[in-house]
């Protein structure tokens, strides 16, 4: 069977999938593993090296499952496939080709947060989990259940903090978006800042009244797109099978 593997974002670990939960189907495999040094890992090094993380990772990240990274986690996501073998499909909710792009959160806005990162990493993460929640129906309700689900102090080291800040001023996805490997989805909320309106437009699935958050604000809509997806995935193994 195949297996969803869902992948968070900077500064956020593996408990921001629980919303989703109660809305999957009966039977389906869903797999939520930390990035190392964040949660469950937050014992092990972060390496800023591609390479690397593929070593750490490739357990968790098999080929006959669908990846489904958030934000950074989708960057990440992305740029393993030119170190892993290419799982079924790829899910990429709330990502741009880069973090960085034009219309979206600038080069400049980045280099700002990194530098308020350096003289004040919790603080700057508390604004950044509010930040990101702003195109949500709520935020006030938003940000009171990620902190519910989360704490009120990142589960990562400083140190793993800043390379997550490093990948995502650095990781391009373009080339993998122009010349896939597998299929690659991309889901955006209608009000998700980080993106620019040309990147939640050309999303192929576009979620009303959300933003960058929607396992918070529509965990039943997002459970349902990515369900369906791995419902394709089954059809075609059993077609490729038959023939």
């Amino acid at each position: 069977m195949t297996a969803m593997v869902l992948l968070s974002g900077w500064g956020i670990d593996a408990r921001i999938w629980q919303p989703l939960a109660p809305c999957w189907p009966a039977g389906m495999e869903i797999r939520t593993p930390d990035w190392p040094g964040y949660g469950e890992r937050r014992g092990e090094t972060h390496p800023a090296s591609l390479p690397e993380l593929a070593s750490l990772m490739r357990d968790a990240l098999p080929a006959d499952a669908v990846w489904v990274g958030w934000s950074l986690g989708g960057l990440l996501a992305g740029a393993l496939l030119a170190h892993l073998p290419p799982p079924r499909a790829l899910v990429l909710i709330g990502t741009a080709a880069r973090f960085c792009h034009a219309g979206g959160v600038s080069t400049a806005e980045l280099d700002t947060f990194r530098r308020a990162f350096e003289r004040q990493p919790q603080a700057t993460w508390q604004h950044f989990l509010r930040w990101q929640l702003q195109g949500e129906p709520t935020p006030r309700t938003a940000h009171r259940r990620l902190l519910d689900l989360i704490g009120s102090r990142p589960s990562a080291s400083t140190l793993t903090l800043e390379t997550g800040l490093h990948q995502l001023a650095e990781i391009d996805l373009t080339p993998w978006l122009a010349a896939p490997p597998c299929p690659i989805r991309r889901v955006a909320g209608t009000q998700d800042g980080l993106l620019s309106e040309a990147a939640r437009r050309s999303a192929d699935l576009v979620l009303a009244d959300t933003g960058h958050c929607p396992m918070l604000s529509c965990p039943a809509a997002l459970t349902a797109y990515l369900a369906q997806l791995r419902a394709e995935v089954a059809a075609d193994d059993k077609r490729e099978a038959a023939t």
